[in-house]
């Protein structure tokens, strides 16, 4: 996946969520959805067996699980999450994820305003 955003912060628009991609043998993709002021939406995809470290963000964080199903842990305590399911981490809160089979999330961070 590119670096840039699919979408413009200053126009309506569209894109998938849930496009495969041709082969994710390994490692963990992501790709830009949306960049603005204090909003950042991603979308990851893991393959089967990936996983992404313990760590903590400084923005209210929604994870959606679009396609697959993962072990998140919130604060060392992990739950299932499953397709449909949206999670919220507050900011500041540790947390991580494990992909047993192919993942496909959207993340969207949104950042307090600066006061």
């Amino acid at each position: 996946m590119n670096s840039t955003a699919l979408l413009s912060p200053a126009a309506a628009g569209s894109c998938l969520l849930d496009v495969p991609l041709d082969h994710l043998p390994h490692g963990i993709v992501s790709q830009a959805l949306l960049t603005a002021p204090g909003l950042r939406v991603t979308l990851f995809k893991f393959a089967a067996g990936q996983e992404l470290s313990e760590h903590t963000s400084s923005a209210r964080v929604l994870v959606q699980v679009i396609a697959g199903r993962c072990e998140f842990s919130v604060e060392g305590r992990p739950q299932l999450l499953n397709p449909g399911e949206l999670l919220h981490v507050p900011p500041h809160v540790r947390h991580a994820v494990v992909a047993p089979a192919a993942l496909t999330l959207l993340v969207i961070q949104a950042a307090p305003p600066n006061v």
